[in-house]
């Protein structure tokens, strides 16, 4: 892909363009492996429309035939044991070929926020970051992250995902951190930071905070042991921060204490570079409680297969309890 720090404005609007043109390519491809009603119609509007559809269609077509996808295919039609495929149904075989397309080998839909940062982790990843004030950032699993540090500004952003800030004490302007709906100003403080589908959670774990929303007008300071959500009305009230529990994954740890199954699921698809699905309503509202590596997402799905006497199944970028 072409450098976007090289690309002048209209080039830019341009690539930006061909990417959106590709994320609906693929979204098209996927349909029409099963239209509903209707359907075909609105895709041959869709081509009509620009001559960059019919475009990025044929590419996405052409990567769908390629010897990636071919390989994920064979893979998923090699002999199984007679069991294993009674525990799935035939339909997420395309679903699971379809997943490896898209989460292996596009990854467009957050073009914008690429473009604005200077780091970057993958699903699964984490990176150590140091500032050039002497803070250190440790970034987690799918997050964005930028800064500008010099004499006249000390500004920090996360576009998205989650970081943990060690602050280095300075005598001058404060470290300005911005995360969605929510400005941090800190100095020689420890605290994380995370912000996802429009919300933002702020955790302290030493010294203290000083937060204010996008407009200014709400102001909160937070201190050691205390964490605070931030949503599009604002500020919602501070609660105890259990730091061994909540901020775990800054030592590689998910720990879970009596929580559904469905939110334990929500967090594992944060670190898994793939689909964790759920067919069994039952197993939703099941407590979980345990003490796991968050660098093996898919051995944590197995274990809690196993303790809740679950069907697994498993594909290429496809896990499903069932």
């Amino acid at each position: 892909m072409t450098d976007p720090k090289k690309l002048l404005p209209h080039e830019l609007a341009h690539e930006v363009l061909q990417h959106t043109a590709m994320d609906q390519a693929l979204d098209w491809l996927i349909a029409l492996q099963c239209p509903a009603p209707g359907q075909q119609a609105e895709f041959q509007a869709w081509l009509a429309a620009d001559p960059a559809h019919a475009q990025a269609f044929a590419k996405a077509q052409a990567t769908w035939s390629g010897a990636p996808v071919h390989s994920a295919a064979v893979a998923l039609n090699a002999p199984r044991r007679p069991s294993a495929w009674r525990r799935i149904k035939p339909h997420w075989r395309p679903l699971a070929t379809a997943a490896v397309l898209l989460l292996g080998l596009f990854s467009f839909s957050n073009l914008p926020v690429r473009l604005q940062a200077d780091h970057l982790t993958v699903v699964g990843e984490r990176q150590r970051v140091q500032l050039d004030d002497g803070s250190r950032v440790l970034l987690n699993t799918n997050s964005a992250f930028s800064s500008t540090i010099n004499d006249h500004q000390r500004i920090a952003r996360l576009y998205q995902g989650e970081a943990f800030f060690e602050i280095a004490a300075n005598r001058g302007l404060p470290l300005q951190i911005d995360a969605g709906p929510v400005r941090a100003s800190v100095s020689d403080t420890a605290f994380a930071v995370r912000y996802l589908n429009g919300e933002a959670q702020v955790q302290v774990q030493r010294g203290d905070v000083d937060l204010s929303t996008n407009s200014g007008n709400n102001r909160v300071r937070l201190s050691a042991g205390e964490s605070i959500r931030i949503g599009p009305n604002g500020f919602g009230p501070p609660v105890r921060l259990d730091v061994s529990k909540d901020l775990a994954w800054v030592k590689g740890r998910l720990i879970f204490e009596n929580c559904p199954m469905n939110e334990v699921l929500a967090e594992l698809r944060r670190y898994y570079p793939g689909w964790i699905v759920n067919t069994n309503d039952r197993l939703a509202s099941v407590a979980v409680t345990g003490n796991y590596r968050l660098d093996q997402p898919l051995d944590v799905v197995r274990s809690l297969a196993h303790i809740t006497s679950a069907k697994l199944s498993e594909f290429p970028a496809l896990v499903i309890l069932n």
